[in-house]
């Protein structure tokens, strides 16, 4: 064993994962590898006891089931096609308006939010179904890309998000009430992106045209019947699952597995179920869940070393010494969190950063769900800031060819929604109740 500061350890141990990460070698093992490394040197065999102490807590841990529940209905419903019959009704009613198709598609994102919780899910429907309509109708393809982004990065904030999910064992803060919380900043945040692209379409008509009358001639009866048609089994999902939450009829995990048979039965109403729909949706559960949990095991034991070594108290005194008193830390946490999102992915941060940094918010005498949820909204701008931006890359990657949408058409519109993010992050500060107003109405704190 060797001897060493907790200060050099600290930077030993978070430099050697921004090392390795940027190296492009996967966060999992870059994560196990410098854990059980570092550990081996400093804490000799201890590092295997603490090591499986930490990876047995995490398999015990009831609400991550939630995890592969949650993914399981998102995949389902994604191909249950109730999406397609909610854009179309979207696209009669707004889309007749100066930026018609982005604030859509915006919208869309919202609604697939309460029904998804899956990041890479959102973004790769909404570009199949709604970017191409944007280019074709003569959108700037920066704003079209940009809105698509945002609009299906807001599944992994709007719940039910397999993030809460996972935030909330590692914070120690329940998830049901992170579900409640996190409700009105997605919607300020839609709010704030569809206002944007209002006032850009008003500024620049020729980058954002309205679609021609006579391409969306239908009568106000049949719009109206086809919106509320459209919109009646997302509701239902949505109902089933945060309803029975928030009226205490069942935790986060049992809500989750309603929802996952209510995907089921839409997708079966659409006469979308197979068997062969069904074998290929729970094996996409098994590689998304299994990714998360590889990285949970690995990351929360790379933080029980990180811990033992002293580390956590060198982090939290940096924090803590800030200047400016506790909005000063509350600022350096959050610039932490936003600087790690440029290099980690948000499955590595919330494992490895939040049981660090979660404790520091009640120290500074900040609500814990409340700091949290600031953490969370934070973590929106990690899936648009490249170089490791999941957003864009499935953006990217699910674009169809034809439209000629580059890398740098996507990062350009992406920067608009990124400022938008950190202004929705100030109104939160601002208005505290926006995050917990809701969960203080809650009939049971699951």
């Amino acid at each position: 064993m060797i001897e060493l500061s907790p200060e050099i350890i600290t930077i030993i141990m978070l430099g050697g994962i921004l090392l390795g990460v940027m190296t492009g070698f996967p966060l999992a093992l870059v994560v196990g590898s410098v854990g059980l490394i570092m550990g081996y040197l400093l804490l000799g065999d201890a590092t295997f006891e603490i090591i499986y102490t930490r990876v047995y807590s995490l398999a015990q841990n009831y609400p991550l089931l939630a995890v592969p529940l949650f993914t399981f209905m998102g995949v389902m419903l994604q191909r249950s096609g109730i999406a397609e019959g909610v854009y179309e009704a979207l696209y009669l009613w707004l889309s007749g308006f100066r930026g018609g198709l982005a604030v859509i598609t915006v919208l869309f994102g919202t609604i697939l939010a309460a029904c998804l919780g899956v990041i890479t899910a959102s973004v790769t429907m909404l570009t199949l179904i709604a970017l191409t309509p944007m280019v074709k109708r003569g959108y700037d393809k920066a704003l079209a890309s940009g809105a698509v982004c945002a609009g299906g990065t807001l599944g992994i904030l709007i719940p039910p998000s397999v993030m809460l999910v996972i935030y909330g064992p590692m914070a120690m803060i329940s998830v049901g009430k992170l579900f409640m919380a996190a409700i009105f900043p997605g919607l300020v945040l839609s709010g704030l992106y569809c206002g944007y692209i209002a006032i850009h379409a008003f500024l620049h008509p020729d980058k954002a045209p309205a679609v021609p009358a006579e391409e969306r001639r239908i009568s106000l009866r049949k719009k109206t019947t086809k919106l509320v048609t459209a919109m009646v089994p997302p509701v239902l999902l949505i109902l089933s699952v945060l309803g029975s939450i928030f009226l205490g009829l069942a935790p986060p995990t049992e809500a989750a597995s309603v929802g996952a048979f209510i995907a089921t039965l839409l997708a079966v109403a659409y006469r979308r179920f197979s068997w062969g729909l069904l074998s290929d949706t729970a094996l996409e559960t098994l590689r998304i869940s299994s990714f998360v949990l590889l990285i949970g095991c690995l990351s929360f034991s790379f933080v029980g070393i990180f811990i033992s070594a002293g580390c956590g108290d060198v982090v939290s005194n940096v924090i803590m010494s800030a200047p400016f008193g506790r909005w000063g830390a509350f600022a350096a946490v959050m610039f932490i969190v936003f600087m790690l999102g440029f290099f980690v992915d948000w499955i590595g941060i919330v494992f490895i950063m939040v049981p660090i940094l979660a404790p520091i918010g009640p120290a500074l005498g900040f609500d814990p769900l409340w700091f949290g949820m600031m953490i969370c909204v934070n973590l929106q701008m990690s899936f648009m800031t490249p170089p490791f931006a999941v957003s864009i890359f499935v953006c990217k990657g699910s674009a169809a060819p034809e439209l000629g949408v580059t890398m740098g058409d996507i990062i350009r519109g992406i920067i608009p929604f990124v400022v938008l993010i950190m202004i929705g992050i100030g109104c939160c500060i601002a208005f505290p109740q926006l995050i917990l107003w809701l969960p203080s109405k809650m009939l049971v704190g699951w």
